[in-house]
């Protein structure tokens, strides 16, 4: 009965809501974010009364603001946030700071989370929530529990604010009425060792009944195999006989779908979301595609710059004369670089990531790829979709599982390869594999073919046990969690992964 009375009031409300209009939203938004922050530092430098006057008050922001990547918005700004100055570029001072590397940096980024971010973090969440009433789910669903893996939420405390994994601060967050529903619950989820807590969720999770899980693929195959092999059995349905949902963030799933099926009893509905330490960008929302809809209407601004060579800088900022695109202007099939202006005090803010428009009506995405890890050291332009694409061809070609791998753009004596290492169990042929890769990637991408006919030598395909790229998540994991694998590295990191896979091998 409450599952019924809960998956009707969804459907009413998603119904209410489904004549939203993402453009119109979009200047709303701008404009609120202007007019509350008119009064800061920031607002005052960059004139955001003067820009509310306007009659185009899109076109009149993006002339009177620069771009920002992290960098520079933390040495100009967010560095008195953090030494607790009040009203910069957001008004007060917040609670929270997010801490991230991403996959780009050794050393973490802080970034400023306000109690208007975790509103919208939750809002987009509850969002997230009412459009399950797309997907055939039964009443009974809106019962089970839900495994959300994340960094710990026992967060660490700095000069009057609390630091951690925006993932631990949303999950110290959550509203009352959903802490019932809420696994591993608050005393496991604030236990900062990584392993020491899945052991945890392993014991207890034969008294749980999950029906939906949530978090980066990685760290949920990792939980989902010790809950198994906890328990001895073949998958994890029979553990929970309920799980029909799995919610994935953080990186593209795609690479995962194999071994992650492998874990399942029968199929669950995978549902991707784009959950940032800068807010929550988007989700699916709906069956039938694999594509995310922006939030446009939730405290984040977005614009559009196209990925194009020339608006891109070496270290993949970006520059200062690269047009912007509102959402009433980009059209569909285009690279465009993320930038997006928050509730946190954001400001035209290079997020990092790469996306194209797969509905422009809908406002739904799909994420191409890292501004600094699109593979273009001798102008093939690899996007992270590419290359997962091409893993996955290798998977069906080879009949394999290759859950995660990594790759470099690396000179030799005779050149540069595009060197691969794959995680795979059992025997596979490393030159039928780089074969593979070769013939679809010039196939897929005419800059990759035209770079193997110039600067490219050639592919190199390394296989390892996927058990390593664990191992190298661990040993570089962050508090109470684990790293996101990079996709690509340069060739300072990648010597070092080399030299990290020698070692297992070696052991």
């Amino acid at each position: 009965m409450i599952g019924n009375i809960i998956k009707g009031f969804i459907d009413i409300t998603d119904k209410l809501s489904t004549d939203s209009n993402p453009v119109e939203e979009q200047k709303e938004v701008l404009k609120d974010l202007l007019a509350h922050a008119s009064s800061t530092a920031f607002g005052k430098k960059f004139g955001f009364e003067t820009i509310l006057k306007e009659e185009n008050v899109q076109q009149a922001f993006s002339d009177a603001v620069p771009y920002y990547d992290y960098n520079t918005i933390a040495n100009e700004w967010w560095h008195k946030v953090v030494d607790g100055e009040r009203d910069i570029t957001w008004p007060g001072n917040p609670d929270y700071f997010a801490l991230s590397s991403g996959t780009t940096g050794k050393k973490s980024k802080r970034i400023p989370v306000t109690d208007a971010m975790i509103s919208s973090i939750r809002n987009a969440g509850i969002q997230q929530v009412m459009a399950l009433s797309n997907f055939d789910l039964p009443p009974d669903f809106f019962e089970k529990e839900i495994m959300m893996l994340g960094s710990s939420t026992d967060l660490d405390v700095r000069d009057g604010h609390q630091e951690g994994e925006i993932s631990g601060i949303s999950a110290s967050n959550i509203p009352f009425w959903f802490k019932g529903y809420y696994k591993p619950g608050e005393e496991i989820a604030k236990i900062d060792d990584w392993d020491e807590r899945v052991r945890h969720i392993a014991k207890n999770a034969k008294n749980w009944d999950i029906g939906a899980l949530s978090g980066i693929p990685s760290w949920m195959e990792l939980m989902l195999k010790e809950v198994i092999d906890y328990h001895g059995v073949d998958h994890i349905h029979e553990i929970w006989p309920n799980l029909r949902v799995y919610t994935s963030g953080g990186v593209a799933f795609d690479p995962y779908e194999k071994s992650f099926k492998a874990l399942l009893g029968k199929p669950v509905q995978i549902i991707d979301t784009y959950l940032a330490s800068e807010g929550f960008i988007a989700f699916q929302s709906r069956p039938g595609t694999t594509a995310m809809k922006l939030v446009t209407d939730n405290g984040i601004y977005f614009e559009f710059v196209p990925f194009e060579p020339e608006y891109i800088k070496p270290d993949g900022s970006l520059s200062q004369d690269a047009p912007s695109l509102t959402l009433g202007e980009v059209e569909t099939d285009v690279d465009y670089v993320l930038i997006i202006s928050t509730v946190s005090g954001a400001w035209r803010y290079l997020i990092g990531d790469t996306i194209e428009f797969t509905d422009v009506s809908k406002a739904e995405i799909k994420i191409t790829g890292r501004t600094k890890f699109f593979l273009n050291t001798v102008g093939s332009q690899l996007s992270v979709n590419k290359m997962n694409d091409a893993v996955k061809n290798l998977e069906q070609s080879l009949g394999l599982k290759i859950p995660e791998y990594t790759l470099c753009a690396k000179r030799y004596d005779d050149g540069f390869y595009h060197t691969w290492y794959l995680g795979a169990e059992g025997d596979a042929d490393p030159e039928k594999a780089a074969e593979a890769l070769d013939a679809h990637l010039k196939d897929a991408n005419k800059n990759y073919k035209v770079a193997r006919s110039k600067a490219l030598e050639g592919v190199k395909v390394h296989f390892v046990h996927p058990n390593v790229f664990s191992e190298w998540n661990g040993a570089n994991k962050k508090k109470g969690g684990q790293v996101k694998m990079e996709r690509v590295m340069g060739e300072e990191k990648f010597e070092e992964w080399e030299a990290f896979v020698a070692g297992q091998n070696t052991n």
